[in-house]
């Protein structure tokens, strides 16, 4: 960075920090909740799909399932390793909630978060059955893969890496989705319910966009850890969706 460009400047312009001595206090704050929310959305979606498994109905869907469990614990310890070197105690944080807990599932939370962590609203809900898991698996892994072109390119380059390594692995886990929503829609039976179970969640995913003209947005793009509005995301999270579901009929 130039000695005469302010760090603003630096960032708008596509500027990166490699560092925990070089970056300032609000961008500091900022980074930290990036982080905390991905670590705590990836345990508690972890724990929440570590039932599935027991809901597969076959070997092939027990081992999607196992995978896409172990795969997001991995995710959460790799962004709490760079959480680390900005001081924070990885032991203590990944013990201090229950990422297994979940609300009553006709809660309604909107994009607000409940309790003391910083998960996303939807993973505050319980998953109800195989058809419920791949249904929600694929409805958050497309979502994840659109938050994906924005977390690839954040400005604080360690953490960029990391997430670049995640988006392949992440891409991966809403494939699976699909491949069980393919199987599922086979019978009248399993069509029934992935129809329920899509209706279901697809409002509670798409609440974890947030709010069009997000105040924060603006500071967050000044910093170069956001690039796209709430409801440009969204609208791409939508057309893959219905992308995904219209050749199965649904």
């Amino acid at each position: 960075m130039s000695d005469t460009m302010n760090l603003d400047d630096y960032l708008a312009q596509g500027g990166v920090l490699t560092s925990p001595a070089n970056v300032p206090a609000r961008y500091r704050g900022e980074l930290m909740r990036l982080m905390s929310s991905f670590v705590d959305s990836e345990l508690a979606g972890s724990a929440g799909f570590a039932a599935s498994i027991n809901f597969a109905p076959g070997i092939k869907e027990r081992i999607a399932a196992s995978r896409i469990t172990l795969e997001k614990a991995d995710h959460a310890e790799r962004v709490l390793a760079v959480m680390e070197t900005f001081g924070t105690d990885a032991d203590r944080y990944q013990s201090q909630h229950d990422w297994a807990a979940r609300l009553d599932r006709n809660a309604d939370l909107g994009a607000a978060r409940a309790g003391g962590d910083m998960r996303l609203s939807v993973f505050h809900y319980p998953i109800n059955g195989w058809a419920d898991a791949v249904a929600m698996n694929t409805l958050m892994g497309l979502a994840t893969g659109v938050q994906m072109t924005e977390l690839t390119r954040v400005s604080y380059g360690p953490l960029a890496e990391v997430f670049r390594e995640i988006a392949p692995r992440e891409a991966r886990h809403a494939e699976l989705g699909r491949e069980g929503l393919e199987k599922l829609v086979a019978t009248e039976e399993g069509r029934a319910a992935v129809k329920a179970a899509l209706a279901y969640w697809r409002p509670r995913v798409a609440a974890t966009f947030g709010v069009a003209g997000s105040s924060r947005y603006e500071t967050l793009a000044r910093f170069g850890l956001r690039h796209t509005p709430n409801e440009t995301l969204l609208a791409r999270w939508e057309a893959l969706v219905a992308e995904t579901l219209a050749p199965l009929g649904l």
